[in-house]
């Protein structure tokens, strides 16, 4: 059970969650949420998840070299995207990164901060389909806690622009 919702309440202002990574269509969804919340007042929180269960434990310092390493890389993304936020609708996104399971780290993220009110992603417009992330919270979607805006990734900014 997540805590109660309060993005509309007073000292309050809603989030809207975008989970970076570096795919194309990742750049959608951070603009689409960046748009969207400057236009309502609101926030955006980028969130990039290590996953860690590749990592064998009895080689510590090299695990320690292969986390130390994808801190770097997810700082230099968010950055990448904080940027691209602050360009599009001048506002500095929250940023989180978080280790372990993408979904179970979405999921405690959102109970975490009440103020998250959308769950942004942009879905990939290869042969592949509409990407792992889509398609794994597209099965658990009506348990989902929040609604989840999924962006296609083919929209350039004007198309975007109209809608948000």
């Amino acid at each position: 059970m997540t805590r109660k919702r309060r993005s509309y309440e007073a000292g309050h202002k809603p989030k809207f969650l975008v989970v970076v990574d570096d795919t194309p269509e990742c750049d959608r969804a951070v603009y689409y949420a960046s748009r969207r919340a400057s236009r309502i007042g609101g926030g955006v929180v980028m969130l990039k998840v290590i996953q860690t269960e590749d990592r064998n434990q009895q080689w510590l310092g090299v695990a320690d070299i292969m986390r130390a390493e994808a801190h770097e890389q997810a700082n230099a993304l968010l950055d990448r995207y904080s940027a691209r936020a602050n360009g599009v609708a001048a506002l500095t996104p929250e940023r989180v990164i978080r280790e372990g399971d993408m979904v179970q780290e979405i999921l405690a993220l959102i109970d975490e901060d009440e103020d998250i009110a959308v769950l942004a992603l942009a879905a990939g417009t290869g042969k592949e389909g509409p990407g792992p992330l889509v398609v794994n919270l597209g099965k658990s979607a009506g348990t989902f806690p929040i609604p989840v805006a999924i962006v296609p990734g083919h929209l350039d900014d004007d198309e975007l622009d109209a809608m948000s």
